[in-house]
């Protein structure tokens, strides 16, 4: 199908679209953006007789990778230590593919643009596919791996897992509150544009250096329909600038959006990149390095400093300090830690660190042996059942920490954590933009204006307050973490599938209960509050207790 007549049908397409005049529309998804009717362009045109025949050969390649993978014996030199993170990475992915298929009808009746529609539709039937394919990926997985426990129950059971909560707020984020704010800046303008970078392209890179080229393939097939929802969002948001009373609701909403996707996509994506492979070659790039060229060079550079010239603010500040974070303060490692911490509430084996890591880890962040190598030293050493506890019941210098009311991951730098009482609950934050999202930002009002559709974090959000005074045992087992025997856990500490050196829901029973760090944090009073709050400041890094005073 020749240009020229791609043009043409995209053009005759709009003719489809009228403004009913017998009846007022009924606003289905609020906005407190509005919006000029001006001749905005779709800047990437595409039709759906050009569309399917592109997505068919796309799939034709998926699925005959695929099948090439069985045949050449794939899944007998792919790494355990890669595949593993996989029941994670790939229980959680096809959430955020349906939920942003979800999201595109929120802009149906919010943006006023036949022309948009029609690519916000072809967006959404991407969206679909892309949920698809990774599913069918983890399937083969389940079929083909060794160690098939994980992938089998983690689509019906990773929201109540104790990393997976995290992934869930996330992706729920594209469909709830304003609808502009929800689907187009937190989804396209940020999520697809900047992390995806990372996402679908740093990930199948360290998938192949692992032996999975199942992956990459399915991977790359769907980063190449990422720049039909770039220009979807960037469309939206020109749109949005055409009118400044727009401007202010943006500027938060690149606040909001941007903190999200760093404190969720780079805690994750981070964790498999650097402590899910075992390719540790010294030329290969850093997460950090990674971060460094696809999202502040490629994003933050050359995407939002330019958007300056239209008046709008960019939250240079927050760029800069998610750089910090990631650089200065560790929080990849530190995000690592946690989710080994709690490796028996997971679904997924988790392998230690072993001298050749720490070599890599040490050349590419400097002093990071000083910092964690003595606790992953400590986790080698417990990972095998011999009479002690799992490591988070262990004295190993590690204060368990408490959970972002936002983001939901950890704070883990402890010296970030703020608190805050909200809606009769006091909180605590991993940082003080977090805060501000729930505090501040996701309110009825905002600086002044009346922002009725935003959204409020509500509910338990937080996984320890779910199973606040269970049994470690009576947790796995209603999570259904267990193993066909009844008994043996999915998750391990180790590799190890020799029956006698896993962990059971016998070792767990001797274990104290679980408790929640917000229901004791509600318990106290202001002054130990304030007390135990300057404690956690001091603690870290790697959790450390704080040093006691002179």
């Amino acid at each position: 199908m020749s240009r020229q007549s791609v043009a043409k049908a995209h053009q005759k397409i709009q003719e489809l679209s009228w403004e009913p005049m017998y009846h007022e529309p009924v606003s289905q998804y609020g906005t407190d953006y509005s919006f000029r009717k001006a001749d905005k362009k779709d800047p990437l045109k595409q039709v759906l007789r050009s569309y399917f025949p592109m997505q068919e050969e796309k799939d034709h390649r998926v699925y005959g990778a695929e099948d090439g993978a069985i045949r050449g014996n794939m899944f007998r030199q792919v790494q355990e230590r890669w595949m593993e993170w996989q029941k994670l990475f790939l229980s959680i992915i096809p959430l955020p593919e349906i939920s942003a298929a979800r999201a595109m009808p929120l802009l149906f009746r919010t943006v006023p643009n036949p022309e948009l529609h029609n690519g916000q539709a072809i967006q959404m039937i991407d969206e679909v596919r892309h949920s698809t394919i990774q599913q069918n990926l983890k399937r083969l997985y389940m079929q083909n791996y060794i160690d098939p426990a994980g992938f089998n129950n983690s689509l019906r059971n990773f929201q109540n897992d104790y990393c997976g909560t995290i992934g869930r707020q996330f992706a729920e984020g594209f469909i709830t509150g304003d609808a502009i704010t929800a689907a187009s800046i937190y989804l396209t303008i940020v999520a697809e544009t900047a992390f995806t970078n990372t996402l679908f392209v740093a990930m199948p890179a360290e998938a192949a250096a692992n032996g999975d080229y199942l992956l990459p393939t399915v991977f790359h097939s769907v980063q190449s329909d990422e720049s039909r929802h770039i220009s979807n969002g960037y469309a939206t948001l020109l749109m949005a600038l055409a009118d400044e009373e727009n401007h202010q609701l943006l500027e938060r909403d690149l606040r909001y959006a941007w903190w999200n996707n760093h404190r969720v996509v780079d805690a994750a994506i981070g964790t498999f990149i650097e402590y899910g492979t075992k390719d540790r070659r010294k030329e290969r790039e850093s997460y950090a390095e990674m971060w460094r060229r696809w999202i502040y060079d490629d994003y933050y550079r050359s995407y939002l400093v330019p958007l300056e010239k239209y008046g709008l603010v960019i939250p240079h500040d927050l760029i800069e300090e998610a750089w910090n974070q990631i650089w200065n303060k560790g929080y990849v490692h530190e995000v690592a830690q946690f989710f080994a911490t709690g490796w028996l509430a997971n679904y997924w084996r988790i392998d230690p660190m072993t001298d050749t890591d720490f070599e890599w880890f040490e050349y590419k962040y400097p002093g990071w042996y000083d910092k964690y190598g003595k606790w992953w030293e400590n986790y080698n050493r417990l990972s095998r059942p011999n009479g002690h506890h799992p490591i988070v019941a262990e004295s190993v210098d590690y204060v368990y920490p408490h959970r972002c009311w936002t983001c939901m991951v950890p704070c883990l730098v402890r010296e970030d954590m703020v608190i805050d009482e909200v809606d009769g609950q006091v909180r605590t934050y991993c940082h003080e933009e977090c805060r501000w999202t729930d505090a501040e930002a996701f309110r009825p009002t905002y600086q002044g204006r009346s922002t009725p559709n935003m959204g409020q974090l509500i509910g338990k959000r937080e996984w320890e307050t779910l199973y606040h005074g269970w049994n470690w045992a009576d947790v796995v087992s209603d999570m259904g973490y267990v193993r066909d025997d009844g008994k043996t856990l999915v998750a391990q500490p180790h590799l190890d599938l020799d029956p006698s050196k896993m962990w059971t829901l016998d070792h767990l029973r001797r274990m104290g209960p679980v408790l929640s760090p917000n229901v004791l944090l509600n318990e106290m009073t202001p002054e130990e509050r304030a007390a135990f709050k300057a404690d956690y400041n001091k603690q870290g890094p790697a959790g450390r207790p704080a040093p006691a005073d002179a």
